[in-house]
């Protein structure tokens, strides 16, 4: 295989990351803001509190923005294959367990939302709820950067 496929990978990682956290982002801020919408209408004096799952939703595409400029940043001169595969690898934890958090967010987000605006008590259970959706994204960041320190190590070995 060709050197350069390395540099393919990487870059196809890093897109991977961006693309995907964005996209769960972009779910989980559409999908929750129509609850939100929805609880406008019933209450409104609840709004400020419950745009916390389009908050969260957003931060999601911050995990894909990180993971892709770290790798953006190892595509120079000397990069090797085995990076790539690495950086694709990272990206892809990234990008899918935001995207995955992103639909989770924006369901729950969606319900509970909807659910507050009939009844205050459901405010501290739809955070819990948001907060484990949110690790999932967490999570991929977690192993995304590791997966980049690993990367690292090979091309100090080589």
């Amino acid at each position: 295989m060709s050197q350069d496929a390395g540099f393919f990978f990487g870059a196809l990682g890093a897109a991977a990351a961006l693309s995907l956290a964005n996209m769960g982002a972009s779910f989980g801020t559409a999908r929750a803001g129509i609850g939100v919408a929805h609880l406008a209408v019933l209450a409104p004096a609840k709004i400020m509190r419950s745009i916390v799952p389009v908050v969260m939703a957003g931060i999601l595409g911050i995990y894909g923005l990180i993971v892709a400029v770290i790798i953006q940043g190892s595509l120079q001169s000397g990069y090797t294959n085995k990076e790539g595969y690495v950086h694709l690898g990272a990206g892809l934890s990234a990008g899918l367990s935001s995207l995955a958090a992103g639909l989770a967010i924006g369901i729950v987000g969606d319900s509970s939302v909807r659910a507050y605006a009939k009844q205050d008590r459901v405010f501290v259970a739809m955070i819990l709820m948001l907060i484990f959706a949110e690790a999932l994204g967490l999570y991929g960041l977690i192993i995304a950067l590791l997966m980049n320190n690993q990367a690292t190590g090979l091309s100090t070995k080589a």
